[in-house]
């Protein structure tokens, strides 16, 4: 048997279009809604994983720690930079083993991380 790729993950939200605009100002996600559909489908414009974003109930507790969305850049301080121009203010950058990385939260408090690990440590 083949291994699966994962190629989409569920994000629970109260804040649709703000995770719309997030994802796709910051990290050029475009979003895909099919009529009549509750999901809005996040489509990479540079490939990867597919973020749906899933309507939230009341009882759902939005920004669990449990689950870091980790996005790939060459230049971790440039692209910090590059985001607060656009209103997204990373945490401090923190040097790793050979890589780089630093922090924040989209709008429904999920943690997301940019980090230079695969590219600087070849899988």
């Amino acid at each position: 048997m083949t291994a699966p790729p994962l190629t989409r993950l569920i994000l629970y939200t109260k804040r649709i279009v703000q995770m719309v605009r997030f994802y796709g100002t910051h990290f050029g996600y475009r979003a895909c809604q099919i009529e009549g559909d509750r999901i809005v489908e996040l489509k990479p414009v540079s490939g990867g994983t597919h973020l749906l974003l899933h309507p939230a109930g009341k009882a759902v507790r939005e920004g669990q720690a449990a689950v870091k969305l980790v996005f790939d850049v060459a230049g971790v301080p440039a692209f910090c930079a590059q985001a607060l121009q656009q209103g997204l203010e990373f945490g401090a950058i923190h040097q790793a083993d050979g890589y780089q990385f630093a922090n924040a939260k989209d709008p429904s408090g999920n943690s997301i991380s940019v980090s230079s690990r695969a590219i600087v440590l070849h899988d």
